[in-house]
């Protein structure tokens, strides 16, 4: 469904940067983009929505190179939006409709249908099942943070997407909604790339598990069960330090392994 060949991409403000990522994700896959705070996850994410481009290597969407050229042309770059989808990790600047309901439906009328009464019903469908139906006609920007996680969310869901990228997407949810998003994302048979520094989540919502480097590189590319039994990776993942304490007047070193999610 993608393909990342020789891809690099460097921020110009900050420096950070993404080298030389090659890798396939197959349809129906399901790919968890674990690492550290800074690494790229969200870089990544957005470089394979076609937001930002590349500087080196390509991007290929089912056999096709993505590129400014051909994202200026309307009915692919329809399709594609369609298709392939991005969950923001901050929800806001997702957000700009006056309501709720204005907000799910506003890029099925976008992206190519003309059927009021069709955008209604996913509309209503899509707040129901995550728990909005009570602030349809409220503003998103009043909402609570959770509130707004699963408007943006429900935004994306309700185009029946191919392709889901999903940056953090527990972040500010209750655990009520995290647990239906698990569901709902370990038994659909879309294509999801998941990026969390959450081992917990990452045991739960994927099969695959991509660790990148703190220099933006791939360290790993594998079962899921693997990569979080490797304290080695987890440690030059960023994700995983070594501390010493005394305990009865003896050195003692401990492995810690960060999960800042679960607070």
């Amino acid at each position: 469904m993608i393909e990342l060949a020789n891809l690099g991409y460097r921020w110009p403000d900050t420096g950070s940067c993404l080298a030389g990522l090659t890798l396939k994700i197959e349809s129906g896959e399901k790919v968890v983009l674990l690492g550290a705070n800074g690494c790229g996850k969200s870089t990544l994410l957005k470089l394979m929505n076609g937001l930002i481009f590349a500087e080196s290597g390509e991007l290929r969407w089912k056999g096709g190179t993505i590129s400014r050229a051909r994202l200026k042309q309307r009915e692919f770059a329809r399709a594609f939006r369609r298709e392939n989808v991005l969950l923001f990790q901050h929800p806001e600047a997702m957000l700009f409709n006056p309501t709720v309901r204005e907000e799910i439906a506003y890029s099925l009328r976008q992206l190519g249908t003309d059927d009021t009464d069709g955008i209604m019903a996913s509309v209503e469908y899509w707040a129901a099942e995550l728990g909005l139906s009570d602030v349809l006609e409220q503003a998103p920007f009043n909402l609570s943070g959770g509130q707004k996680q699963k408007v943006a969310l429900a935004c994306l869901l309700a185009l029946d997407p191919q392709l889901l990228l999903l940056d953090e997407p527990s972040a500010s949810l209750d655990p009520a909604t995290v647990g239906w998003l698990v569901d709902t994302l370990v038994h659909s048979d879309k294509t999801i790339v998941v990026s969390t520094h959450s081992l917990s989540m990452a045991a739960e919502l994927g099969e695959r598990c991509i660790v990148l480097g703190c220099g933006g590189e791939i360290l790993f590319d594998g079962p899921v069960h693997s990569a979080l039994s490797d304290i080695g990776l987890l440690e030059r993942a960023g994700l995983a330090h070594r501390h010493r304490h005394r305990h009865n007047g003896e050195l003692h070193t401990h492995v810690h392994v960060h999960d800042w999610e679960k607070d």
